[in-house]
Parts: structure tokens; C-alpha cells; sequence
């Protein structure tokens, strides 16, 4: 069972930090917009006031920088991976990066959409969609690629909301996030 685990984790990794890159990144003022420009639809932002360009390169970028390492130390986590790294070229690698990072993204953004129809405020939680969102874009954007078996989906789908509120927690304690749910 530690194997899946570790193989899961190792798997979903550029999308969790790609996640996080929006709020890591925040003090860069660069492309600080939101990216539905200040729209509404029925009378609610399109994403909100949080969903912005900055976040969403970060994120693409940290996904990018996280398949890139992976593919470079290949050779010393033969034993959890997943995909084997080493079939795909430099651009697929790249590629790949793309897709677990702005997947990430993207599954917040269709999120925080229906969030808004919701009339479900910033910063308060919609679960279990805002522990998962980031993991269901990746999934699908990545499945071009790779698909991890259902055991791996299993834990990934269990352990993601637990490793979620975790830093979450954490980022409120040192002052990067104003709420810790």
C-alpha cells in the first residue's frame, strides 16, 4: 500500500504545486489581473476578483518546472513512478508540464465558475470541489499522456483533501492564506 501512496503523490505532485503557485507567488505585482477582466454573467464575476493571470502562469510554469525535474531524475524514483519519464522528449516533457499546471488552473477556474453561480463567497469552501478541482483538470488535461490505474486514483482522490486542509492550515499559520479552510 506505501508504494500506490508514494506513487500517487509522485504522480499528482506538478499539479498540487502548481496549485499552490498562485499563493506562494502573490507578492509579484506582474499580471496582477483578473482573468475574467472585471466581467459578470447574471449578476456574478465570471471568476473572481483572486483568479488572476499571474496565478495562472505561476501555475502553468510550476507544473512546467516540476514534469521538467521529474523527467531529469528520472533514474532515482524508477521505483514510484507512474509515467515513465524517460519515453517522452524535451517538448513533450514540456508539454506535459503545461498540461498538469494550467490543467490545475483551469480546473480552479471552471470551479470558482460555478462557485460564483452558487453565490458561494471568496475564501469560504465548496466541498469537497475545492479540494479536488485542481486534481480533475489535471487528470483530464494530462490523460493524453497518461492515465494512472484506479488504485493510484483512489488514493489520490482520498488523500488530496487531507493533504489539502493540511496546507491550508499551514499556509494560514505563516501568513499566506487569511483563512485556513
Amino acid at each position: 500500500m506505501t508504494i500506490i501512496i508514494l506513487q500517487s503523490l509522485y504522480f499528482i505532485l506538478p499539479a498540487y504545486l502548481a496549485n499552490m503557485a498562485p499563493v506562494i507567488f502573490r507578492w509579484i505585482s506582474l499580471l496582477n489581473f483578473p482573468v475574467d477582466c472585471g466581467k459578470s454573467w447574471r449578476g456574478e464575476r465570471l471568476f473572481g476578483e483572486h483568479k488572476t493571470y499571474r496565478g495562472l502562469i505561476s501555475g502553468t510554469l510550476t507544473g512546467i518546472l516540476i514534469v521538467f525535474l521529474q523527467h531529469k531524475y528520472s533514474s532515482y524514483f524508477k521505483d514510484i513512478e507512474l509515467m515513465d519519464y524517460n519515453y517522452f522528449s524535451g517538448q513533450k516533457i514540456i508539454l506535459i508540464g503545461i498540461c498538469f499546471g494550467a490543467g490545475a488552473l483551469l480546473g480552479d477556474l471552471i470551479k470558482s465558475f460555478f462557485k460564483r453561480r452558487l453565490r458561494i463567497k471568496d475564501g469560504h469552501s465548496w466541498f469537497p470541489f475545492d479540494q479536488l478541482d485542481f486534481v480533475i483538470g489535471s487528470l483530464i488535461t494530462v490523460s493524453p499522456f497518461y492515465f494512472p490505474p484506479l488504485p493510484n486514483l483512489i488514493v489520490i482522490f482520498l488523500i488530496t483533501p487531507i493533504l489539502h486542509l493540511l496546507t491550508n492550515i499551514f499556509a494560514y499559520l505563516i501568513g499566506l492564506k487569511k483563512v485556513w479552510w
